[in-house]
C-alpha cells in the first residue's frame, strides 16, 4: 500500500551520521514500529531525518516522532498536535515559510532546523533511557554541525539532558528548565524550552506567549 500520508521518501542522501533510515540498532523500539507498521500501512514507520538544513544557525531538539505525527509523515513535528505551536511561532520569527506543516506542502526552514533526540517512535512516547543513549551518536554529529554563535533549542528535559550529554557536558551543571539559557564552548548557546506538546499547551504548562519569549531570546542571541 503507497504511503499517503508520508512527505519524504527516506533521505538516502542525508550522511549516515545523521540518520540511518534503516537502524534497527533497539530492539524495543524496531519491535514496536513493526506492530504500528501492520496497524497503519499508510505511515512511514522508520527512523525520522531532520528538517531543515543541518548547519544553520538554530538547531531544535524535540523529543521523539509522535504516533500520528513524524512517524506517520517522516517530518519531525508534523501531523499531529505537537507542531501546531511550533510552526506558527517558527513562522512568527521569520523561521519558516508558512505557519503550518502538512504532507505534500512545500514548506522550507530558513537558518533553522528541526530533528528529535530519539528518531523512532518509542511506546506511549516515552523512549527509556539506552534508547536516548543510542540515538545520541546521530544527535552529536547534528549538534556538531552547529556553527559558531549558533543557538541551539531543547525541548524538554529530556531533549535537554540528551543534547548536554551530546556535548560532553554535565546534565547536573546545566539543570533543564523553562527558558534557560546555557553558554556553550565554542560561543554557541543552549537554549532550553517546554516541550510544545498537546499536553503541555492544553494545560497552560507552555502558553504561545512563553513560547515568543523563548524565540525572541534565540532571536537576540542569533542577531
Amino acid at each position: 500500500m503507497p504511503e499517503k500520508n508520508v512527505i519524504d521518501k527516506p533521505r538516502t542522501a542525508l550522511s549516515k551520521r545523521y540518520y540511518n533510515p534503516s537502524c534497527i540498532k533497539c530492539a524495543r523500539l524496531a519491535d514496536f514500529l513493526r506492530v504500528v507498521r501492520g496497524r497503519h500501512p499508510d505511515y512511514a514507520c522508520r527512523p525520522v531525518p531532520s528538517f531543515g538544513t543541518l548547519g544553520s544557525r538554530l538547531l531544535i531538539v524535540g523529543l521523539a516522532p509522535g504516533l500520528h505525527g513524524a512517524n506517520a509523515t517522516a517530518r519531525p513535528f508534523t501531523g499531529d498536535h505537537a507542531g501546531i505551536l511550533l510552526y506558527k511561532t517558527l513562522h512568527k520569527f521569520g523561521f519558516s515559510s508558512a505557519p503550518d506543516s502538512r504532507p505534500g506542502d512545500d514548506l522550507s526552514l530558513q537558518d533553522c532546523a528541526v530533528t528529535n533526540a530519539v528518531k523512532c517512535l518509542p511506546p506511549e512516547n516515552k523512549p527509556v533511557a539506552a534508547e536516548v543513549n543510542a540515538c545520541r551518536t546521530f544527535l552529536i554529529n547534528e549538534l556538531d554541525a552547529v556553527p559558531p554563535k549558533g543557538v541551539i533549542l531543547a525541548l524538554g528535559k529530556v531533549a535537554h539532558d540528551s543534547v548536554v550529554r551530546g556535548l560532553g557536558l554535565s546534565v547536573g551543571s546545566l539543570r533543564f528548565q523553562h527558558a534557560g539559557e546555557y553558554a556553550l564552548p565554542g560561543g554557541r548557546t543552549l537554549v532550553s524550552s517546554y516541550h510544545c506538546s498537546r499536553y503541555n499547551t492544553q494545560t497552560g504548562r507552555l502558553t504561545a506567549q512563553m513560547f515568543d519569549r523563548v524565540f525572541f531570546r534565540v532571536k537576540e542571541i542569533l542577531s
